[in-house]
């Protein structure tokens, strides 16, 4: 049976772009008040505060919702390593994405621009090098051309992959594979061809507040 946990905390990667940090502070917050239950944001880089310090400050039992998309060094690394440091029990949670429920958030960011059902869809994603993250994001690709009931292509920023340039054609709809606005969102923007519909990231979509709070369900009663 699934029980709240005594505190949340969620861990973004963190950007220089404000409004990309206050995303991961109003999903933290939207959470914590739906389990009502403390919660805290936190980054891995870039952003205050950091992971590694929030896990040292830890005075309960906590549960960690990682609000990245795909598996890759922090995940593997970094994460793990910071939660080490904690004198509390701690319970790490999986990456965010992929999740249908992502894939519904997108497809409402999708209708919101202006796509029309049908419509081509480019998914793109930040990138990695790590194999397991293209996996992922082909999964995420997957689970959009389902909720989408429409073809998805896949590029990337960074990476392994191909690039928007190289996909994206005149009368295609983009869905950004973020959740926060920042570097990689104003890249899409900027070299997005003309007559393309470039959605909003997905932000903090009441999906995915709902995505965190059934995480840190999960993890609590693990």
């Amino acid at each position: 049976m699934e029980s709240s946990p005594k505190s949340l905390v969620t861990v973004a990667h963190g950007t220089r772009n404000l409004a990309g940090n206050d995303v991961a502070r109003l999903v933290a917050a939207a959470a914590g008040e739906r389990l009502g239950v403390p919660a805290r944001v936190s980054f891995v880089e870039l952003a205050e505060p950091l992971f590694a310090d929030v896990m040292i400050e830890a005075e309960a039992p906590t549960v960690v919702v990682p609000l990245l998309l795909s598996t890759g060094f922090h995940m593997r690394t970094d994460l793990p390593e910071a939660v080490a440091k904690a004198n509390v029990p701690v319970v790490l949670g999986a990456p965010l994405g992929p999740d249908p429920l992502l894939a519904q958030a997108q497809v409402a960011r999708l209708l919101e621009a202006g796509a029309t059902a049908g419509q081509r869809v480019v998914l793109v994603a930040a990138g990695s090098t790590d194999e397991a993250a293209t996996c992922d994001q082909m999964a995420a690709v997957s689970l959009l051309s389902r909720a989408w009931n429409g073809p998805v292509e896949l590029a990337t920023l960074s990476g392994h992959g191909t690039r928007p340039i190289d996909v994206v054609r005149p009368g295609d709809a983009v869905s950004p594979y973020l959740l926060s606005p920042g570097f990689f969102h104003d890249r899409v923007r900027r070299e997005a061809p003309d007559g393309v519909v470039v959605a909003e990231v997905m932000g903090a979509h009441e999906l995915v507040v709902e995505l965190v709070v059934r995480r840190a369900l999960a993890l609590s009663a693990d």
